[in-house]
Parts: structure tokens; C-alpha cells; sequence
């Protein structure tokens, strides 16, 4: 049962995975029981969303958003990953995509959304100065507005993601997600209720911009300062109104990361192969500060990494691929893929 407040529900992402299917890929899921040495714990697995379209989940959200809703113009608020996928697309669907960016965005970024075609503004201030004007913009010219998180298709479609790991490994104990708009993390909220377990759902927040945990704990949406953190696609100031109560209903807990414990974590997964630039790699993080408790997963993803953005660059016509492939990187000797049940589907998304 939905929870007051409460407008979505687990069916929405099945719904999601299978409206995104084709123009979204199903990532494998990687055991990564040899990443921190032979004496490290078992049971950690990565989802390896660097190998989606674009380098993050982003895709997923924004497929969900934009798929079956003909739209000429699109406008959309964006770190970067999100603008990608957005402008990605737009060039898919034939429509003029407008992506606002705030002080502190990665250049390469912008490149990489001006590439696809895509048209960049800067922002002077913080996320919310940046949502703020795209929503002005969407309302000021008739375009489809495309959140990069504040919104039910958006977190429906993130939520395939975990609803794809929890397909691959049913006994799932503890799912570690990283939280900056927090599409992803309530999207997996929802996902979790199709669990035929018990499954904690740990958020993960970099320690600058704690505005889930903040929230959840004063029982309201509360909005943050402006801050910096390494992690700059997570760099949200105030909870969604459409995310905050499916959070509050059943996050499992909340912790936070330094922007060391983050390098150090981007260090371990680009060493076994994995480009995973910092908003990537938190929620692996997360798991090790926690500890890896029986069978954990962990979201990681690419985003900017050079081989993502490299490959974005080259790609000069609507059917080339929305990059990366997953040939575009070599597999870790030190990780391997988890083989599905045989009783799931295989079907890619």
C-alpha cells in the first residue's frame, strides 16, 4: 500500500523498465569480491552503470521522462550527466534540447552536452538557481521540462536500477545508493518493495551537502546552503517534494562520506577497470566506512570519465551509439559478471 503523501508505487518501475527498453541498456552486475585484496569481505557486487548509455543512470530517468511524450523542445537542469542523457535524447527524437548548468559544473561536461547538439546555459549560484531558471525556461517557451531528479517518471525510471539488481541477485541483503537529487535513491525505495526479503536501503550523501539526512530527521523538506564537494553531480540543496516522502517512508539509513573517503574509492574501482568518476563511486564509499554485510550491492557509474566523454565526442550521427558501449571498456580481471537466475529474463533493456 502507498503511503500518504505517497503518489508512486513499485508498479510504476516496472512500468519504467519496460517503456525504456532499447534506447536504455540492462548492466550487468559485477561481483567485486577480489577489489580490496584477498583479504577483503565477500559478497560486495557493483552495478555497473558506467557501461549505461551516457556513463550513469541518468538515462533511465530521463528515457522514462521523455519517451512517448512528443516534445519538440525539451529544458532540463543538470550537473552534467543528466544534461547528457537528456541531449542524448533529444538528438534520438529530433528535439531542441536546452540544458542549464550552475557555477561549478564540469566543463567537459558542457562540451560533451554541446556535442549532441544541445544548447548550454551557465547559471550564476547553486542547484537551485539552476532548476529555478530551467523552469522559467519550460514555462517561458512551451518546452518539456525534464527534472534531473523532482519528478515521478523520472524516479520511476531510476528505480530500474535496483529493481535489475534485485532481478540478478534475490538474496540481496543491503543496497548501498548514492543520493543527490535523490531520484535514484527513491526510485530504489520503490524498487525495494518487489524484494521477496528484507533489503536495507542505505542512502549515501557526501558529508557537505547531507540534505536527505537533514530533512528526514526534522520531518520536512529543509534547503542547504550552496556547498562544494568532490562529488559535484551531487551537489543538490533541498530534498524533492516528490522524493522526500518516499524517502521518509523507507530509507534505512542515511550516512555521509568526506571527499577523501570518495577519492579513495574512485582510486580502488578505476584500478580494477572501472572509470568511475567521483559522484560514481560514493556509494562504494558508503559500503566500506559501513561494512560490507552479507550480500551487498553498491551503484556505480562513469559519468565524465574521459573514455565516456571521449566516446560521446566521436559519436556524429543519430544512429551511432549513445555512448559508452560496454566494448569501450576492458573487464577487470579483478571483477566478473554475476550470472542471472536462470529462472529471470535475460531480455536487455
Amino acid at each position: 500500500m502507498t503511503a500518504a503523501g505517497v503518489r508512486l508505487a513499485a508498479a510504476e518501475v516496472r512500468a519504467a523498465a519496460e517503456r525504456i527498453r532499447g534506447p536504455v541498456r540492462r548492466t550487468p552486475l559485477l561481483s567485486a569480491d577480489g577489489l580490496l585484496g584477498p583479504s577483503g569481505p565477500s559478497g560486495l557486487l557493483l552495478k555497473a552503470e558506467h557501461l549505461q548509455r551516457g556513463g550513469s543512470f541518468k538515462a533511465r530517468g530521463a528515457a522514462n521522462a521523455m519517451l512517448g511524450r512528443a516534445a519538440r523542445a525539451v529544458v532540463a537542469g543538470s550537473s552534467g550527466n543528466h544534461g547528457i542523457a537528456v541531449a542524448a535524447l533529444a538528438r534520438r527524437t529530433g528535439a531542441e534540447a536546452t540544458v542549464v548548468m550552475a557555477a561549478g559544473a564540469g566543463r567537459a561536461k558542457a562540451d560533451a552536452i554541446r556535442a549532441l547538439g544541445a544548447r548550454v546555459l551557465a547559471v550564476e549560484g547553486g542547484v537551485a538557481a539552476r532548476d529555478l531558471l530551467a523552469r522559467q525556461l519550460a514555462a517561458g517557451t512551451g518546452a518539456l521540462l525534464v527534472p534531473s531528479s523532482d519528478d515521478e517518471h523520472v524516479v520511476a525510471g531510476q528505480g530500474t536500477v535496483a529493481l535489475e539488481i534485485l532481478e540478478d541477485e534475490p538474496d540481496l541483503d543491503v543496497l548501498f545508493v548514492p543520493v543527490g537529487g535523490g531520484g535514484l535513491l527513491a526510485g530504489s525505495c520503490l524498487a525495494a518493495d518487489l524484494a521477496g526479503r528484507p533489503l536495507r536501503i542505505i542512502g549515501v550523501e557526501p558529508r557537505q551537502t547531507r540534505r536527505y539526512a537533514v530533512s528526514v530527521a526534522a520531518g520536512r523538506p529543509v534547503e542547504l546552503p550552496a556547498s562544494r564537494t568532490v562529488a559535484d553531480g551531487l551537489r543538490g540543496q533541498r530534498p524533492g517534494e516528490v522524493i522526500f516522502p518516499i524517502v521518509q517512508r523507507r530509507v534505512d539509513e542515511l550516512i555521509a562520506v568526506d571527499d577523501e573517503e570518495v577519492l579513495a574509492a574512485m582510486e580502488l574501482l578505476n584500478r580494477a577497470g572501472v572509470p568511475a568518476e567521483p559522484s560514481g563511486s560514493v556509494a562504494l564509499a558508503g559500503a566500506l566506512q559501513y561494512g560490507v554485510r552479507g550480500r551487498t550491492a553498491v551503484v556505480v557509474s562513469g559519468g565524465n570519465s574521459p573514455n565516456a566523454l571521449a566516446a560521446m565526442r566521436a559519436a556524429g550521427s543519430a544512429t551511432a551509439p549513445l555512448v559508452p558501449s560496454p566494448a569501450a571498456f576492458s573487464r577487470p580481471s579483478s571483477l566478473s559478471v554475476l550470472p542471472s537466475p536462470s529462472t529471470l529474463s535475460k531480455e536487455s533493456l
